[in-house]
């Protein structure tokens, strides 16, 4: 953050000072809501949560370098209080992003937005400092701590920002208003608390709304491919920048492919020329993110080689993202266990099945671990049933429905879409997932691991990565 007094901080937020010496102390270190990245330097914001009340750890924070807490009540060393800890933090990003004057871009979308946010952060970085949410803290706490982490050097500030209602991404905007919005696109994610996706639509696009005009340097990035994407230029006053692979994108892709091992390849197309791009990450999914990428980019002054390099050479910065690691008797595991809707289903599913060609040559299998996909409301059953339909179109050898109901759903649509009791079971949790897996797997199988959340599947991707010595076959 830049260099602050706990004066200047007290009256940005509207605060009281307490056992604060000296009113002219800086912050100079970064702002934090957990004791333990306290760093010399740093503000310790004291949230109260279900479990833990931060301001039990204000001493622990001083004790590890913070200058001072920020509270909703006295805690007995140098604090700022204020009536809302959250609403102070927000006022506090939203001086700190006016002061700096730094180009703020900010994404939002059902699905890819971390994965997109990721790819941005990279290709920038070769133009500027750039400072970027880490992982997918989007929500009103972690996107004005992730904008408080830039300083007087950083060029750009990429944010990204969910939402889980009207009016949310508008109120991250206000927080730290951009000058560059990208929408990914409209899909199922948490439809059950929207109630549709013209809902959604009208949430994501609160973000084109927020946008400068034209005149005024603002610039709205669209996908051309999904139409209430594509409806919300009438929503902004910014010039709209569209990518995708419709003919009239801007930015666009052809000749898309994919390599043996299920890695994306694409002929990038912008105004200014053309260059290959291979992409290090897996699924054809990504290609709609990597334009999105590269739409920023060039918007940015980025020549069509410089972003095609930066894309190729980009990697997944969040972990549980169709993270591939290869075990040394030869078993793939893909955990792409951080979270799930029905797109993002549907794209793991056809990254495994590409990635399965390759591992069939050496006499390998494709595994779909799968588990529930979180608030679909009304929508659940059916879209459940379609995921377990699809891997059976897609020729995934072994699905293995993971949890209650909704699992169970995904275990009844691979059955009814051909499947039996050999290529698809259901079992209780993810402890009967790893034994069968244990049991089962073999040199060259692929196995991706994907649900909600809260099912917490990850533990099944991590239990296969353990004790697997060399030479040895989990099984065995």
């Amino acid at each position: 953050m830049i260099a602050l007094s706990l004066a200047e901080i007290a009256e940005i937020v509207g605060g009281q000072s307490h056992d604060i010496p000296d009113p002219a102390i800086q912050v100079t270190g970064p702002v934090v809501r957990d004791s333990r990245e306290i760093e010399p330097g740093s503000l310790f914001v004291a949230f109260v949560g279900e479990r833990v009340d931060g301001h039990d750890y204000a001493r622990q924070a001083l004790e590890a370098g913070a200058v001072a807490v920020l509270a909703t009540r006295p805690v007995g060393v140098p604090a700022v209080v204020v009536d809302d800890v959250q609403s102070a933090l927000g006022a506090l990003a939203r001086a700190v992003v006016a002061r700096l004057g730094t180009r703020v871009v900010a994404l939002t979308g059902s699905a890819g937005k971390t994965s997109t946010k990721d790819l941005i952060a990279q290709v920038l970085q070769r133009k500027g400092p750039t400072v970027w949410t880490p992982g997918s803290l989007n929500n009103e706490i972690g996107l004005p701590l992730t904008a408080l982490r830039a300083t007087k050097d950083t060029e750009h500030l990429v944010l990204e920002m969910g939402a889980r209602g009207i009016g949310h991404i508008r109120y991250l905007t206000e927080l730290t208003p951009p000058g560059i919005g990208l929408v990914l696109n409209v899909g199922s994610a948490h439809i059950g608390e929207f109630g549709g996706r013209e809902q959604i639509a009208q949430a994501k696009g609160e973000l084109v709304e927020a946008l400068p005009s034209a005149d005024e340097g603002g610039i709205a990035v669209l996908n051309a491919d999904d139409p209430l994407v594509r409806a919300m230029e009438s929503r902004t006053r910014a010039r709209v920048t569209l990518f995708g692979e419709a003919d009239d994108a801007h930015i666009r892709a052809e000749n898309v492919r994919l390599t043996e091992n299920g890695q994306p390849s694409f002929r990038l197309h912008t105004p200014t020329g053309c260059s290959d791009v291979t992409l290090r990450l897996y699924g054809e999914h990504h290609v709609s993110n990597a334009l999105a990428a590269a739409a920023v980019a060039h918007e940015l002054g980025m020549s069509v080689d410089e972003i095609a390099t930066a894309l190729s050479e980009a990697g997944s910065l969040s972990r549980w993202r169709m993270e591939v690691t290869e075990r040394p008797d030869g078993v793939t595991i893909v955990n792409d266990a951080y979270n799930a809707n029905p797109e993002s289903m549907r794209a793991a599913l056809r990254a495994l099945a590409a990635m399965g060609k390759a591992a069939q040559v050496k006499g390998g299998r494709t595994w779909a671990v799968l588990g529930q996909m979180a608030e679909l409301g009304d929508e659940s059953l059916a879209e459940h049933d379609a995921v377990g339909r699809l891997a059976v179109r897609l020729n995934v050898s072994k699905l293995v429905a993971v949890g209650g109901r909704e699992a169970s759903w995904l275990q009844l649509g691979a059955y009814n879409e051909g499947s039996w009791g050999e290529e698809s079971v259901h079992v209780s949790d993810a402890r009967a997932a790893i034994d069968l897996l244990r049991s089962e797997l073999r040199p060259g199988d692929v196995v991706l691991v994907k649900a909600s959340r809260s099912v917490g599947l990850e533990r099944v991707a991590q239990a296969l990565l353990e004790n697997t010595a060399e030479g040895e076959v989990a099984g065995r």
